[in-house]
């Protein structure tokens, strides 16, 4: 038996949890950890609400109530959200908690003895009035840029424009009105750049972390650190530990990382083993790894572990398996920006395993996935009640009916097939969980469902018990061996309707008892076998608002992915600058000249792919009628084109470009006639286009014969539909490609 450590990035408690917290940080770990204890593996698990921070002061005050309050009322109800959504915390903690106070104090004192940090000058906005420094939320005014009005101090939401302190037009104290003067305020910084060493040294074997948590971190670390404030002008958070800094508190960032070692620590406490955390954080044995959304990135892989090395004797991150976004109409899920879906909402209309198998189906790992009602309509109707659920009905209510009790087993070469099947399933299932690859994991025991429905069908049991019942009864005790061990694999995406299949089998125990040693164990006859009843119910929409509006309908007599392609407004552009996103670590802000008569603003997930300096005058294909959404609070006008290999197994993200010099602006309809109208995200995904090396004319991604193939280059893009394949182009000899090798067949997002 093994330890393993499960830390879970902490959602702000300014508003509900919604549906892009549960798929990007909250259910993957809950799935990690039920594997881990069916293996039979000790876990720790926390996490919970974090309660500083400007986004819950700025809403108190809206509110005319305090921090605590807002704080407070929503870790209650994320909390009951949680609990209902069937995760289970070993403690979901929150940071205004006196044992967190006392271990973020103690790294404090410890960084600052061990020479880590140190005090500088810095500017800040203050309002007289108020009497007070203003963080950057609390000061608004005009853009000096673009002129857009009510913008926070920081960063432009409309432009992209970042602010030092000064810059901001027009400024006022959303507060008071009054217009905030800069001056100089004092505050401690962590001296960052003194770990970029060991942290390159850390990170060299990181060689199984998912290629764009490594690359990200890597280019991060190539470019340099830079030293960091952490603490702040507020009253609000966790009190900075030294004489003379009354007013000030710890930079919610540093305060908030911490909270992983606090609540294991108070977790040791409520149990009554006060050294009980130790065994998970300084035995280098024990693996920790951390869920989180991809924003997130840069504090755990670089920052979170040098405040770890300054400490000292604290084990740093095994795994850092960071998820990306989860889209709605083409927008990330945010509380903050609006759209989203909050989950106490979604449960009072959904069963929690409905929720959590279409959050697990559509998992955006390693890409963005987009969120539809009518793909949740589809899914769970189509795959988790017609093929899953149906099978576990038809299996145990034919066997109660029939037999009211578990029959006796078949001789052991009549349900060898079936029995390899499950143990074949196992093992691919295992090595998914294992990397922390819940989709694919999920994917080979629906699988096994397909198997087991046709298994089913072809022993005819309807008719088989009627000529020989003892036959009869072989053939659904292995049918109930299937379910059983459907029901042991399913348990850690669903474990609810899991465990009521483990009732109607009458076996006694739990799924957990039972683990994955008991997975292949035979049933015991003659166990009494209670009435079942169907445990998952088709999706049925009464509110027309949750059904997604239909794409543009195809030209007639078009249908298939060419018409979709047909949809897409393919431009060849050049990139004119390059900007990091003010609000996002892993976003570029690019404008790219696409012929018209200003470059398109476009903000960009490439950080972890391409430095700065390899983007800047880069030629790039652009998706020009993409329907306009905000990235993180900044407008997006488009969508450049990418290979990605990493659903075939390689580690690859480049960027499609033309074979042959053109002008900004060409089309790139491969002859088509393409759409100027504006689409949606999900149109966009439903064109099939993939990339591959040529050889000899033929695209090796399906051995398709090209036409024309002439000066074809060695690698290129092309549309696929059904068996036909044609070149993306321009129709002049320029041909979309890619300047590196990549794994034919890679898909183009």
């Amino acid at each position: 038996m093994s330890k393993v450590c499960i830390n879970i990035a902490w959602p702000y408690a300014n508003g509900k949890i919604h549906l892009g917290h549960v798929a990007g940080s909250l259910l993957p770990p809950d799935i990690f950890s039920r594997y881990n204890r069916l293996a039979g593996n000790e876990v720790l698990m926390v996490g919970g609400s974090d309660q500083h921070g400007t986004p819950i002061t700025v809403t108190a005050e809206k509110e005319h109530t305090t921090p605590q309050a807002v704080a407070e009322r929503y870790h209650e109800i994320n909390k009951m959200a949680i609990e209902d959504l069937g995760i289970e915390y070993s403690l979901f903690n929150k940071t205004y908690c006196k044992t967190h106070y006392d271990v973020v104090q103690k790294l404090f004192l410890d960084l600052l003895g061990n020479g880590y940090l140190y005090t500088k000058q810095t500017d800040q906005y203050y309002c007289a009035d108020c009497g007070r420094f203003l963080p950057d939320r609390y000061v608004e005014g005009v853009c000096p840029t673009c002129g857009a009005v009510d913008v926070r101090s920081d960063q432009c939401d409309s432009c992209g424009t970042t602010f030092e302190p000064g810059d901001l037009k027009e400024p006022h104290c959303i507060q008071c009105g009054n217009v905030p003067e800069v001056r100089q305020t004092e505050h401690f910084f962590l001296k960052l750049s003194a770990f970029r060493e060991r942290l390159l040294d850390y990170i060299s074997d990181k060689d199984y972390w998912r290629s764009n948590v490594k690359t990200f971190t890597q280019n991060w670390l190539n470019e340099g650190l830079n030293d960091r404030a952490i603490t702040r002008d507020m009253s609000w958070g966790v009190p900075v530990p030294v004489d003379g800094w009354d007013g000030k508190v710890i930079y919610v960032w540093f305060d908030a990382v911490i909270g992983y070692l606090s609540a294991s620590i108070e977790y040791s406490n409520i149990i009554g083993r006060p050294d009980y955390w130790k065994e998970f954080w300084q035995d280098p044995e024990v693996k920790h790894y951390y869920f989180i959304g991809k924003d997130n990135i840069p504090f755990h892989s670089i920052i979170w572990p040098a405040i770890l090395m300054g400490e000292g004797g604290l084990n740093l991150p095994y795994d850092i398996p960071a998820n990306e976004y989860l889209m709605f109409g083409g927008g990330k899920l945010s509380k903050s920006r609006g759209g989203a879906i909050d989950v106490p909402s979604v449960l009072k209309k959904y069963d929690a395993d409905l929720v959590r198998y279409y959050l697990s189906i559509n998992m955006p790992d390693t890409h963005d996935s987009e969120f539809s009602w009518e793909d949740f309509k589809i899914k769970v109707n189509n795959e988790l009640v017609s093929d899953l659920g149906n099978y576990y009905h038809r299996c145990l209510s034919f066997t109660q009916k029939n037999f009211g009790t578990i029959p006796s087993s078949a001789p052991a070469e009549e349900s060898a097939e079936v029995m390899e099947k499950i143990g074949s399933t196992f093992k691919e299932y295992s090595e998914f969980l294992s990397k922390c690859d819940f989709k694919k994991a999920l994917k080979s025991v629906m699988d096994l469902a397909h198997f087991a429905n046709k298994y089913f069908d072809s022993s005819k049991p309807w008719a088989l018990v009627k000529s020989d019942k003892d036959a009869c009864g072989n053939v659904m005790n292995t049918n109930l061996r299937i379910v059983k061990a459907l029901a042991v694999m399913s348990w850690p995406f669903m474990p609810r309707s899991s465990e009521k299949i483990w009732e109607y089998l009458g076996i006694g125990g739990t799924i957990e008892e039972c683990g994955y040693g008991g997975l292949t164990a035979p049933l015991p006859a003659g166990t009494r076998m209670p009435e079942p009843v169907p445990v998952y119910k088709k999706v049925e929409f009464e509110d027309e608002k949750e059904k997604v509006h239909k794409a543009p309908a195809a030209e007639p007599g078009i249908s298939g992915p060419f018409a979709d392609f047909r949809k897409l407004d393919l431009r060849a552009g050049t990139i004119v600058s390059v900007q990091d996103h003010p609000d996002a670590d892993k976003l570029y802000l690019l404008n790219v000249d696409i012929g018209e008569e200003s470059p398109r603003q476009i903000v960009a997930g490439l950080k972890a792919y391409y430095p700065r300096e390899k983007m800047l005058g880069r030629k790039v294909l652009v998706v020009s009628n993409l329907k306009p959404a905000k990235l993180r609070g900044i407008m997006s006008s488009g969508m450049l084109l990418a290979a990605d290999d990493e659903d075939i197994g390689g580690n690859a993200v480049l960027l499609l470009t033309p074979s042959k010099e053109v002008p900004n602006g060409t089309k790139f309809s491969s002859g088509m006639d393409s759409s100027s109208s504006c689409i949606e995200y999900k149109d966009f995904q439903k064109a099939v286009l993939k990339v591959s090396t040529v050889r000899d004319g033929v695209f090796v991604a399906g051995s398709r014969k090209l036409e024309p193939a002439e000066g074809c280059p060695l690698r290129a893009a092309a549309v696929f539909d059904g068996e036909e394949t044609v070149l993306l182009s321009d129709g002049n000899g320029s041909i979309a490609t890619v300047d590196s090798e990549i794994k034919d067949g890679a898909g183009v997002r």
